[in-house]
């Protein structure tokens, strides 16, 4: 089973501090988390997202469990070059019942990491082989990301955007779910909103959005 885990304002630790934790990093940066990363020493790129504050950054060397306790986290992923260590980490984290993901061995980890093909941020494709093999997933990836570029435009990119803004809008102001429902596929089959988005007027199409609900019975 795949699953989306929202993480949004959820603390999130990760240990280590070279290009295995720059990589989770960075697939956690647009889940809107609080990420703490904790390492001795850390690569440059690490350095400059803590700088920004895009990170919290703990300058310790990690070889008791007891962080753990202290940072109370609600994700922990281990990403150093001490295979004991993370493996320790990852059985304290399960015993306090803290979701845990080890980058070395996704067989002890609570979930596992597929290849993302993400369109800004909107559509999210996930390539996945169980853990079986990380570097298939990510062949597979490289392969089908160029059929998708072809399938996913703009427009779809688009209508999602102006949906999400309009189901907001719309919760505040028709009282059902089946009425939203409807309202939601008017959206969607309206050829003037296709037409704006196409020509790059979202704001333009984001009132038309409005004007349809305002005027909804």
């Amino acid at each position: 089973m795949i699953v989306d885990l929202n993480l949004q304002n959820k603390n999130v630790i990760v240990i280590g501090g070279g290009k295995e934790a720059l990589k989770r990093i960075n697939s956690l940066l647009n889940q809107n988390c609080k990420i703490t990363v904790v390492s001795k020493k850390t690569n440059t790129a690490i350095n400059k997202l803590a700088t920004s504050k895009k990170i919290k950054l703990e300058k310790k060397n990690i070889q008791e469990v007891s962080f753990l306790s202290e940072l109370k986290p609600d994700m922990v992923i281990t990403a150093t070059d001490d295979n004991l260590l993370n493996q320790k980490i990852i059985k304290a984290a399960k015993r306090k019942k803290i979701i845990a993901y080890s980058s070395d061995n996704p067989d002890e980890s609570d979930f596992s990491n597929p290849a993302i093909i993400d369109f800004e941020n909107t559509i999210k494709i996930a390539i996945f082989t169980g853990g079986k093999s990380p570097a298939m997933s990510k062949k597979l990836k490289a392969k089908s990301e160029k059929i998708f570029k072809k399938i996913i435009t703009k427009k779809e990119i688009g209508q999602i955007k102006i949906q999400e803004i309009a189901r907001k809008m719309a919760k505040e102001s028709i009282p059902t779910q089946a009425a939203r429902k409807e309202y939601i596929n008017n959206i969607m089959s309206d050829n003037k909103i296709d037409q704006l988005i196409k020509d790059g007027h979202f704001k333009k199409a984001e009132k038309r959005a409005i004007t349809i609900l305002r005027d909804w019975k």
